[in-house]
């Protein structure tokens, strides 16, 4: 699984550039919580995946790339000071 999210710097001119970043890192897939499921869908999302990652891993990236389809990450939990879950959502049309 690759984690995506940014950099940004500003050019000689003042602009601020954002470049997309990619990062592969070692993560365990696992099943949306009935819960989980329940609570995204009265805020009209839809969770489809949750991966469990190293806390020290993720520093907020707000998407990622999982066998070529991309998920935006609509919530993260800390499980413990080790782990952090990332539950995603697929978006349409949309694969790499």
């Amino acid at each position: 699984m690759k984690l995506i999210g940014s950099t940004s710097y500003t050019n000689d001119k003042g602009d601020d550039i954002e470049i997309p970043t990619e990062r592969q890192v070692l993560a365990e897939r696992k099943s949306i919580r009935q819960s989980e499921f329940y609570q995204a869908a009265a805020t009209d999302l839809r969770p489809e995946l949750t991966f469990e990652v190293w806390s020290d891993e993720y520093n907020e990236e707000y998407s990622l790339n999982y066998n070529g389809k991309i998920y935006t990450i609509i919530r993260t939990f800390d499980k413990d000071e080790k782990n952090t879950e990332l539950i995603c959502s697929g978006l349409v049309n949309r694969t790499v």
